[in-house]
């Protein structure tokens, strides 16, 4: 595998996937994975992963076993070498620092570039066939795999650094040994022509660990032969100018694309038919001076000067005379090669199975898919193949994961308010069940002494006269002592933990006898609105009125000007909602706390004993149901009054 991911590193960020022209990335578990089958070993991915969790296979260790273990070996330069090593002013330095490794020769692969692009300059004049240029091994691989038809385009002919291969071969014996050294991660395993290849950036690493620089190596020259024009080719265009052939956009055929989108939409339109009688150059990257074997943050236009610089310079101390001996004498290298298809290319989907996928991600309509590209895809239909394809992941999607986020962070919110709830609601009946426990006990510690305060208070009103003095005092302690009887009964009926009887009750008919035992002030007005579709429940019926019969009694007192109230009656299949509202002063902020709590009330002293809505509150709960209130008394935020809505199962539980 010439390309994989150091798993620890990976980020999720799906640039890989984004740069990546041939989609051999799969997502797994949020991790991008190199699927080795597919890879064209363009190394884009290496370029743009920030965290260095894309990286090619280094050789430089197996080049220095070989270097070790044969005679002769010989390294043969690419020609963007300039691009790279521009901190090294004299290229007879450099070759002086490669020969301090240990290699035996060292020569430029420009010349094998000389002998292709004459090759290329005689195919494209004689033959009546157009071309896709062979010389990028990732473009190749990419056509045989990904455009199988389009194999028998790609021009017959070698690359340079095959020819320069055949060449040192020829020149210095079988038996030696070439390493390519150049920009290009695909060239480690393009051809047995060569033995080893390595990158630019593999042997500055070389350098620095056998501690080899221009000050300590002998500068010397390139072995021979030399090369001319083919010292171009690295760049855009390079190699039309190298073989001399004719890119005036007006006379000229050929059609040049660089980098993953351009050469992609070249070969689209190239197989469609709609390139009519045109050669196509295509290099994967943007020329091979920004192929992923150099150094980082290098910049284009700088490098292209370097290379023309150098170029330039060689063109003038050449000695053509040796140079075209030395092509005579290899020119007649067999530099052909047959390219054949090796589809990698999986099964087009059903429209209805990619449909599926887009709905899964929330995208119903057209109009749903954004294209935004974040998943690392150009489109979101070819995400959702490749999901379908098993390559990617759903949650790839950010809006469909920012979205999902929305919701888990709503749920998550209503989950809070409910826990909040019910936390309150069990501190308030944990509350009541201390207060009941207290007043049960109060309440049978006291009914024995008060019923003989009331039964001799009585006594005693009887015997007396009419005009007796002491009479109206009697009356006031029976009448106090009935209250204080009253607030007993209530403290027992509080704290007595009572039975749901459950029967099959009519909410509207309860309502309405609820309304018949109460005594309504001239001034206020009772509304029943009736909603329900079934208002038929297993309620308490004794209990429930008794509810009632609070709620409506505080409303009374919340309007002592008068007013209105209105009783709302609905449902749902699994519920009854009974709702009390009145047009009163309402319950302040601070009191909506308490109003559950025993004995409290912000009636005055004789006019109320805080237990009313208290035992509300137990009843509704032993129904297992709900009781809130809403309040406003600020006429400024509108009508003032109260609210209780009470929401009661329909069924037993």
């Amino acid at each position: 595998m010439l390309v994989y991911t150091i798993k620890e590193l990976c980020r999720t960020c799906y640039t890989c996937v984004r740069e990546c022209p041939a989609k051999a990335i799969r997502i797994v578990g949020g991790q991008a994975e190199v699927i080795d089958e597919r890879c064209i070993a363009c190394g884009n991915c290496t370029k743009v992963c920030s965290q260095g969790a894309k990286v090619f296979l280094h050789t430089t260790d197996r080049v220095l076993t070989l270097i070790k273990n044969e005679p002769k070996v010989a390294a043969i330069l690419a020609p963007s070498f300039p691009a790279e090593f521009y901190d090294i002013r004299d290229h007879r330095s450099l070759v002086g620092m490669i020969r301090s490794i240990g290699f035996k020769y060292v020569s430029e692969v420009s010349f094998g570039a000389d002998l292709v692009a004459e090759k290329y300059k005689k195919l494209i004049a004689e033959s009546k066939e157009y071309y896709i240029s062979s010389d990028c091994p990732s473009i190749v691989n990419y056509v045989k795999f990904y455009h199988p038809g389009l194999a028998d385009n790609l021009i017959p002919v070698v690359s340079p650094m095959v020819a320069m291969s055949k060449v040192m071969h020829e020149k210095y014996g079988k038996d030696t040994k070439v390493v390519f050294i150049g920009p290009c991660v695909a060239k480690k395993a393009e051809s047995s022509e060569v033995d080893e290849a390595i990158t630019f950036v593999e042997l500055r690493e070389l350098f620095s660990n056998l501690g080899i620089s221009a000050a300590n190596s002998q500068p010397s020259d390139f072995d021979p032969p030399a090369g001319r024009r083919g010292a171009i080719f690295p760049v855009t265009r390079g190699l039309l100018q190298a073989a001399n052939i004719n890119d005036d956009a007006i006379t000229g055929n050929i059609i040049a694309a660089e980098g993953r989108i351009d050469f992609q939409e070249a070969l689209k339109e190239f197989e469609a038919g709609l390139i009519k009688k045109q050669h196509v150059e295509l290099l994967c990257c943007e020329g091979c001076i920004m192929g992923p074997g150099l150094s980082k943050n290098g910049k284009q236009y700088n490098r292209r000067t370097l290379i023309s610089s150098y170029a330039n310079g060689k063109m003038q101390q050449e000695d053509h005379n040796a140079w075209q001996q030395a092509f005579n004498e290899f020119s007649s290298i067999d530099l052909s090669v047959h390219h054949k298809a090796d589809d990698h290319r999986v099964l087009v989907l059903e429209e209805q199975d990619v449909e599926e996928v887009l709905i899964s991600m929330g995208k119903i309509t057209k109009k749903d898919q954004l294209d935004c590209g974040a998943c690392g895809y150009e489109s979101c239909v070819e995400h959702a193949v490749a999901i379908k394809k098993g390559l990617a992941e759903v949650e790839m999607c950010l809006p469909y994961t920012i979205e999902k986020l929305h919701r888990s962070v709503n749920d998550l919110a209503l989950s809070n308010e409910k826990l909040r709830e019910m936390k309150q609601a069990l501190k308030q009946s944990e509350k009541l069940a201390h207060m009941g426990q207290l007043s049960a006990g109060i309440a049978h510690e006291l009914n024995n002494p008060l019923g003989v305060v009331i039964m001799y208070s009585n006594i005693l009103l009887d015997e007396s006269k009419d005009g007796d003095p002491v009479r109206e005092d009697l009356r006031l302690i029976v009448e106090q002592a009935g209250r204080c009887k009253k607030i007993v009964a209530g403290l027992l009926n509080f704290a007595r933990k009572n039975q749901v009887n459950h029967q099959l009750v009519n909410i509207r008919e309860m309502v309405n006898q609820s309304l018949e035992s109460l005594i309504v002030p001239d001034n206020v007005s009772i509304k029943i609105i009736d909603k329900t579709t079934n208002p038929e429940a297993m309620l308490d019926l004794e209990q429930m009125m008794q509810v009632l019969n609070n709620l409506v009694k505080n409303a009374f007192e919340a309007m002592p000007g008068g007013g209105e109230i209105n009783i709302l009656l609905e449902d749902t299949l699994s519920d009854v909602i009974i709702t009390v509202s009145d047009s009163g002063t309402g319950i302040k902020e601070k009191d909506k706390a308490k109003m559950f709590e025993p004995f409290f009330t912000t009636k005055g002293v004789g006019f109320g004993t805080g237990l009313g809505l208290a035992t509300a509150y137990g009843v509704v709960k032993m129904h297992k149901g709900q009781i809130t209130v809403e309040s406003n008394t600020d006429p400024a935020k509108g009508k003032t009054g109260t609210s209780f809505k009470i929401v009661l199962p329909r069924r037993k539980e």
